[in-house]
């Protein structure tokens, strides 16, 4: 009699491979963080980010053919007022972009090992130097943002808490959280679950989001971006290169359209990929067209603020544990000695939240549990 395979956090193997993912994942994004550097081309930078990914994941689980590894999330390289899924073809012209002394850079890539994706974006400011006024602004607003978020990620709370208090924090530095942006629960295969946190709402978002209430054993990646701007986002004329597989299915007429889906289902599955991926572009551009228009593939477009503007993410993936939350993968804590705000949380109800540990200490617990078991004082 077979039994269903337990892809649960019960199941130590599942912990490992999130585990895993997430130590390539940041290994790679620590080395492209240290190519970004004055006259970087983003187009460098997003290949070899991908390249990186491919070859770490290759190097772990060998021999074992029914474990499948590779990319989570393509790199994307998205600088100053680009919100977000920047990862340009060579042929696009956007791939001609280079980066220069002072811009602010988001980095986003993930890995997955049989399924089990750990996605990790972090900001970084090109040259290294002090940044001052608003963008200091966003970086510190965004890094308390995700750290009050993930804490507030808990079994028990819902999803409006987390958009609350997001909103909190950023109303302390005078910045906004970019509206309607998603982070997702997670699961095998799956990077963007049923339930979901939204930013900065508009109204009509908030009266048809749904409410729900996080349970343990879930696993979400944690995507929190902060604008200088008004925090609204317009997609323009960028050409979008990444995309993902949708759940349903629909018989395609043409025959690259039927090709190019089948490269994807054999190469990226059910997770994003990037178009430079496949085995020619163009035509994958071209097949990948009736794929969309009939809900096949999912576009992530590329989103821009106003000029002028600057967004700033932080992208952590975490997992809801007996014994608290886990990071599975996560950004580097920003310098804040080179980030001069002038501003801080002063909210009591935030600083209650970040001064709480992700985990619960072996000492913290062990006190708790003599306090419970000692008889109470008349």
């Amino acid at each position: 009699m077979s039994t269903e395979p337990d892809y649960s956090l019960s199941n130590s193997d599942v912990v490992t491979k999130y585990k895993t993912a997430g130590d390539i994942s940041a290994k790679v994004l620590a080395n492209i963080k240290a190519l970004a550097v004055e006259g970087a081309k983003i187009i460098d930078l997003t290949t070899e980010g991908d390249r990186q990914l491919l070859e770490e994941t290759s190097k772990i689980y060998k021999g074992k053919k029914d474990i499948i590894k590779g990319i989570a999330f393509p790199t994307s390289v998205s600088p100053n007022n680009v919100v977000a899924h920047l990862s340009p073809l060579p042929t696009d012209k956007e791939a001609e972009i280079t980066l220069k002394a002072g811009d602010v850079v988001k980095i986003t890539l993930g890995a997955q090992v049989d399924g089990f994706a750990s996605i990790v974006g972090d900001t970084v400011v090109v040259g290294g130097g002090e940044v001052s006024g608003p963008v200091a602004d966003a970086i510190a607003a965004a890094w308390y943002a995700t750290e009050a978020a993930i804490r507030t990620i808990k079994p028990g709370n819902k999803n409006w808490d987390v958009t609350k208090i997001v909103d909190k924090v950023t109303s302390e530095y005078g910045v906004k959280a970019l509206e309607g942006m998603l982070s997702n629960e997670q699961s095998r295969n799956v990077v963007d679950g049923k339930k979901r946190i939204i930013l900065n709402p508009s109204e009509s978002q908030r009266r048809e989001f749904e409410t729900f209430t996080f349970e343990e054993g879930e696993v979400y990646g944690v995507d929190i971006l902060v604008s200088t701007g008004d925090g609204k986002s317009r997609a323009d004329e960028t050409p979008t290169t990444v995309y993902k597989k949708a759940d349903i299915t629909y018989q395609l007429k043409l025959r690259t359209s039927r090709a190019t889906f089948s490269e994807v289902q054999k190469k990226a599955g059910s997770f994003p990929f990037s178009l430079r991926s496949l085995d020619d572009a163009k035509k994958a551009r071209m097949g990948l067209q009736e794929c969309q228009n009939h809900g096949l593939i999912i576009p992530y477009e590329v989103f821009y603020e106003k000029e002028g503007q600057t967004v700033v993410q932080f992208f952590t993936t975490i997992a809801l544990t007996k014994t608290g939350t886990i990071k599975f993968a996560g950004p580097v804590t920003p310098d804040f000695a080179k980030i001069k705000t002038d501003k801080k949380v002063t909210d009591e109800s935030v600083l209650d939240v970040l001064s709480k540990p992700l985990k619960a200490s072996k000492k913290n617990k062990k006190k708790a549990a003599d306090a419970a078991a000692a008889p109470a004082s008349a």
